[in-house]
Protein backbone atom coordinates (compact mmCIF):
# COMPACT_ATOMS: atom_id res chain seq x y z
CA UNK A 1 0.00 0.00 0.00
CA UNK A 2 3.17 2.01 0.53
CA UNK A 3 4.44 1.76 -2.79
CA UNK A 4 0.46 2.58 -4.07
CA UNK A 5 -0.02 5.65 -2.38
CA UNK A 6 3.99 7.52 -1.85
CA UNK A 7 5.96 8.28 -4.17
CA UNK A 8 8.20 4.95 -6.46
CA UNK A 9 10.84 5.38 -8.50
CA UNK A 10 10.86 9.29 -7.98
CA UNK A 11 7.27 9.23 -9.27
CA UNK A 12 4.52 9.60 -7.51
CA UNK A 13 1.41 8.19 -7.09
CA UNK A 14 -0.57 11.23 -8.53
CA UNK A 15 1.85 11.30 -11.50
CA UNK A 16 2.02 7.42 -11.79
CA UNK A 17 -2.18 7.60 -12.53
CA UNK A 18 -1.96 10.42 -14.44
CA UNK A 19 0.30 8.95 -16.80
CA UNK A 20 -2.40 5.52 -16.51
CA UNK A 21 -4.82 8.01 -18.00
CA UNK A 22 -3.27 9.31 -20.45
CA UNK A 23 -2.28 5.77 -21.80
CA UNK A 24 -5.64 5.44 -21.41
CA UNK A 25 -7.03 8.10 -22.97
CA UNK A 26 -4.81 7.33 -26.25
CA UNK A 27 -5.44 3.69 -26.31
CA UNK A 28 -9.17 5.06 -26.53
CA UNK A 29 -8.71 7.26 -29.51
CA UNK A 30 -6.40 4.32 -31.14
CA UNK A 31 -9.41 1.67 -30.77
CA UNK A 32 -12.23 3.96 -31.50
CA UNK A 33 -10.95 5.46 -34.24
CA UNK A 34 -10.05 1.90 -35.93
CA UNK A 35 -12.85 1.12 -37.76
CA UNK A 36 -12.13 -2.60 -37.87
CA UNK A 37 -11.96 -2.75 -34.30
CA UNK A 38 -15.03 -3.04 -32.04
CA UNK A 39 -15.11 -0.61 -29.30
CA UNK A 40 -14.70 -2.11 -25.70
CA UNK A 41 -12.88 -1.97 -22.44
CA UNK A 42 -11.26 -4.96 -23.14
CA UNK A 43 -9.95 -3.57 -26.29
CA UNK A 44 -9.17 -0.32 -24.78
CA UNK A 45 -7.61 -1.97 -22.08
CA UNK A 46 -5.45 -4.22 -24.26
CA UNK A 47 -4.19 -1.46 -25.84
CA UNK A 48 -3.03 0.73 -23.10
CA UNK A 49 -1.15 -2.18 -21.36
CA UNK A 50 -3.21 -2.37 -18.09
CA UNK A 51 -6.11 -3.76 -16.34
CA UNK A 52 -9.73 -3.39 -16.00
CA UNK A 53 -8.93 -2.23 -12.45
CA UNK A 54 -6.38 0.74 -13.73
CA UNK A 55 -9.25 1.67 -16.14
CA UNK A 56 -11.74 2.20 -13.63
CA UNK A 57 -9.47 4.13 -11.51
CA UNK A 58 -10.17 6.97 -14.66
CA UNK A 59 -13.52 6.36 -16.02
CA UNK A 60 -16.73 5.14 -14.84
CA UNK A 61 -17.22 3.64 -17.70
CA UNK A 62 -16.70 3.28 -21.73
CA UNK A 63 -18.90 5.92 -22.42
CA UNK A 64 -17.16 8.31 -19.97
CA UNK A 65 -13.81 7.53 -21.18
CA UNK A 66 -14.68 8.36 -24.81
CA UNK A 67 -16.73 11.34 -23.91
CA UNK A 68 -13.16 12.38 -22.33
CA UNK A 69 -11.56 11.62 -25.50
CA UNK A 70 -13.81 13.87 -27.62
CA UNK A 71 -13.48 16.82 -25.22
CA UNK A 72 -9.58 16.26 -24.93
CA UNK A 73 -9.70 16.95 -28.90
CA UNK A 74 -11.92 19.95 -29.10
CA UNK A 75 -10.09 21.54 -26.64
CA UNK A 76 -7.14 21.00 -29.04
CA UNK A 77 -8.78 22.01 -32.26
CA UNK A 78 -10.20 25.34 -30.25
CA UNK A 79 -6.42 25.76 -28.83
CA UNK A 80 -4.79 25.88 -32.16
CA UNK A 81 -6.86 27.14 -33.83
CA UNK A 82 -7.12 29.95 -32.27
CA UNK A 83 -3.43 30.53 -31.34
CA UNK A 84 -2.99 30.23 -35.24
CA UNK A 85 -5.60 32.55 -36.08
CA UNK A 86 -3.56 35.23 -33.65
CA UNK A 87 -0.14 34.65 -34.61
CA UNK A 88 -1.69 35.75 -38.03
CA UNK A 89 -2.53 39.09 -37.53
CA UNK A 90 -5.32 41.39 -38.77
CA UNK A 91 -5.85 40.85 -42.05
CA UNK A 92 -9.08 38.55 -42.08
CA UNK A 93 -8.31 36.26 -45.14
CA UNK A 94 -4.79 35.60 -43.53
CA UNK A 95 -6.77 34.71 -39.71
CA UNK A 96 -9.25 32.25 -40.94
CA UNK A 97 -6.60 31.08 -43.35
CA UNK A 98 -4.58 30.07 -40.76
CA UNK A 99 -6.99 28.87 -38.21
CA UNK A 100 -8.00 25.89 -40.29
CA UNK A 101 -4.26 25.31 -41.57
CA UNK A 102 -3.88 25.02 -37.96
CA UNK A 103 -7.00 22.47 -37.60
CA UNK A 104 -5.68 20.84 -40.72
CA UNK A 105 -2.06 20.19 -39.48
CA UNK A 106 -3.64 18.44 -36.56
CA UNK A 107 -5.52 16.03 -38.69
CA UNK A 108 -2.71 15.02 -41.21
CA UNK A 109 -0.45 14.66 -37.86
CA UNK A 110 -2.90 12.52 -36.01
CA UNK A 111 -6.29 11.46 -38.58
CA UNK A 112 -7.48 9.60 -35.18
CA UNK A 113 -8.61 12.71 -33.87
CA UNK A 114 -10.83 14.14 -36.88
CA UNK A 115 -12.30 10.59 -37.10
CA UNK A 116 -13.65 10.12 -33.39
CA UNK A 117 -14.45 13.39 -32.95
CA UNK A 118 -16.50 14.55 -36.35
CA UNK A 119 -17.62 11.37 -37.54
CA UNK A 120 -17.97 8.13 -35.01
CA UNK A 121 -19.07 10.43 -32.32
CA UNK A 122 -22.10 11.72 -34.24
CA UNK A 123 -22.87 7.96 -34.41
CA UNK A 124 -23.38 6.95 -30.64
CA UNK A 125 -26.59 8.62 -28.76
CA UNK A 126 -24.39 9.04 -25.54
CA UNK A 127 -22.40 11.82 -27.38
CA UNK A 128 -24.24 13.02 -30.27
CA UNK A 129 -25.33 15.67 -28.15
CA UNK A 130 -22.63 16.75 -26.72
CA UNK A 131 -21.10 16.91 -30.48
CA UNK A 132 -23.82 19.00 -31.36
CA UNK A 133 -22.61 21.35 -28.84
CA UNK A 134 -19.45 21.59 -29.52
CA UNK A 135 -19.94 22.43 -33.41
CA UNK A 136 -22.71 25.12 -32.21
CA UNK A 137 -19.75 26.69 -30.19
CA UNK A 138 -17.14 26.16 -32.80
CA UNK A 139 -20.18 28.32 -34.96
CA UNK A 140 -20.26 31.07 -32.26
CA UNK A 141 -16.57 31.28 -32.23
CA UNK A 142 -16.46 31.78 -36.10
CA UNK A 143 -18.80 34.20 -35.75
CA UNK A 144 -17.09 36.11 -32.86
CA UNK A 145 -13.85 36.05 -35.40
CA UNK A 146 -15.84 38.34 -38.13
CA UNK A 147 -17.59 40.22 -35.91
CA UNK A 148 -14.74 41.50 -34.58
CA UNK A 149 -12.80 41.63 -37.95
CA UNK A 150 -11.87 44.76 -39.74
CA UNK A 151 -13.56 44.40 -43.45
CA UNK A 152 -16.03 42.75 -43.09
CA UNK A 153 -20.32 42.88 -42.61
CA UNK A 154 -21.62 43.14 -38.90
CA UNK A 155 -24.42 41.49 -39.06
CA UNK A 156 -25.35 40.47 -35.77
CA UNK A 157 -27.95 38.11 -35.02
CA UNK A 158 -27.30 36.46 -38.96
CA UNK A 159 -23.47 35.70 -37.71
CA UNK A 160 -24.42 32.63 -35.59
CA UNK A 161 -26.28 31.61 -38.67
CA UNK A 162 -23.21 32.16 -40.84
CA UNK A 163 -21.20 30.51 -38.18
CA UNK A 164 -23.08 27.72 -38.61
CA UNK A 165 -23.03 27.47 -42.02
CA UNK A 166 -19.24 27.30 -42.51
CA UNK A 167 -18.53 24.78 -39.47
CA UNK A 168 -21.57 22.64 -40.78
CA UNK A 169 -19.87 22.45 -44.23
CA UNK A 170 -16.64 22.24 -42.59
CA UNK A 171 -17.53 18.72 -40.48
CA UNK A 172 -19.10 17.30 -43.40
CA UNK A 173 -15.58 18.61 -45.60
CA UNK A 174 -13.57 17.13 -43.35
CA UNK A 175 -15.75 13.52 -42.85
CA UNK A 176 -15.30 13.35 -46.27
CA UNK A 177 -11.83 14.08 -46.77
CA UNK A 178 -11.15 11.94 -43.86
CA UNK A 179 -13.55 8.95 -45.85
CA UNK A 180 -11.12 9.22 -48.98
CA UNK A 181 -14.41 10.33 -50.87
CA UNK A 182 -12.67 14.01 -51.22
CA UNK A 183 -9.83 13.71 -54.04
CA UNK A 184 -8.14 17.31 -52.97
CA UNK A 185 -5.04 18.85 -51.29
CA UNK A 186 -4.92 20.03 -48.20
CA UNK A 187 -4.03 23.25 -49.19
CA UNK A 188 -7.00 23.00 -51.51
CA UNK A 189 -9.19 22.65 -48.83
CA UNK A 190 -7.82 25.18 -47.09
CA UNK A 191 -7.97 27.71 -49.84
CA UNK A 192 -11.76 26.45 -50.17
CA UNK A 193 -12.68 27.03 -46.75
CA UNK A 194 -10.72 30.68 -46.70
CA UNK A 195 -13.43 31.85 -49.57
CA UNK A 196 -16.49 30.28 -47.70
CA UNK A 197 -15.71 32.46 -44.54
CA UNK A 198 -15.23 35.13 -46.42
CA UNK A 199 -17.86 34.69 -48.61
CA UNK A 200 -20.51 34.12 -45.65
CA UNK A 201 -19.49 37.37 -43.68
CA UNK A 202 -17.79 39.96 -46.50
Amino acid sequence: MAVQSGTYKGVSAEERTAERRRRLLDATLSVWADPASRTTMTAVCAAAGLTERYFYESFANLDAAQSAVLEMVAVQIENVSLAAAEQAGPDPAARIRSAVRALMDLLVEDPRKGRVAIIEAGTMPSLRGRRTELLRHFAHLAAAEAHELEGLRRRDREDDLAGLLFIGGMAEVVTAWLDGALDVTVEELVETATRSFLGLYG
